[in-house]
């Protein structure tokens, strides 16, 4: 299997995705409920949504047939192709529908090709707000624009991307526990919040504005965000030696067989280790 062709694929699924979302940037949406988690963030959906998976399965299912690809796609219900075959495709058509109906920044289109044991060999990420792409491909390296990236911590506080602000999240003290401890071990000044972002720019915030994490805890309501709101920037902090994991710090399980939400393990990802 040719990772690097598949790469190249992937991203002129996320670029033509992202030229769908810029052309309806500005306008007002129509929104509909899907079923989804317990958050209303997980259960809003649009037009753009569905225009979006429509152009990018169009780049992707031809190389389900010529490879013997899986397919797993937000807006589609799960044929449970990625539990029968050695890879498959995970597909977030626009990360962040709620930031976008709000006209705010933090949605994405986000790509991933994750092997069936639930490894990322492909991670692609475009932001339609600032016209940036983010990729990565297994033992390749991570790339920004397609030029290799290479992360610095360069602030003296810590931040923490979040999609919910942290005095609407549900444990929030323990969440300021953590954010103080990590604060104090590094020697920083303070603690920066930047909320309002989809899960995936959440990750990609954490690598643009180091020191910074972003965490969900596990909790027992359905949602905590799905495999295909972490696939693509798993494989992007495979390649930069960070840490994209559970809360607990187990390798995250991208291939779940009873369900993709990720509710009962959350998620950590950090650039904290980097001097």
């Amino acid at each position: 299997m040719d990772l690097q062709h598949l790469a190249n694929i992937a991203i002129e699924a996320t670029l033509s995705a992202g030229k769908v979302i810029q052309k309806y940037m500005n306008d007002n949406m129509v929104v509909e409920t899907k079923e989804g988690g317990s958050s209303y963030a997980s259960q809003v959906v649009t037009k753009v949504d569905r225009e979006c998976e429509s152009i990018i399965l169009s780049h992707l299912m031809p190389t389900c047939k010529t490879d013997d690809i899986g397919m797993l796609s937000e807006e589609t219900k799960d044929d449970g192709s990625r539990l029968e075959k050695d890879f498959f495709w995970c597909v977030d058509p626009m990360d962040g529908t709620l930031a976008f109906i709000n006209k705010q920044a933090g949605f994405s289109v986000a790509i991933a090709l994750i092997s069936r044991d639930g490894t990322p060999v492909v991670g692609v990420v475009f932001d339609p707000s600032t016209n940036t792409l983010y990729h990565a491909v297994k033992d390749k390296g991570a790339f920004k624009n397609k030029k290799t990236w290479s992360i610095k911590n360069t602030n003296d506080y810590l931040t923490y991307a979040t999609d919910k602000k942290l005095k609407d999240t549900p444990k929030s003290d323990e969440i300021q526990g953590i954010l103080n401890k990590h604060k104090t071990n590094l020697g920083l000044k303070g603690i920066k919040e930047i909320s309002g972002a989809g899960a995936v720019m959440c990750a990609i915030l954490v690598l643009e504005n180091g020191p910074a994490c972003f965490l969900k805890l596990p909790k027992k309501n359905i949602g905590g965000g799905s495999i295909w709101d972490y696939a693509a920037t798993a494989c992007i902090y495979q390649e930069l030696g960070l840490p994209a994991t559970s809360f607990t710090g187990e390798t995250l399980d991208l291939n779940k067989k009873n369900s993709t939400f990720m509710n009962n393990v959350g998620v950590y990802y950090s650039n904290l280790i980097l001097e």
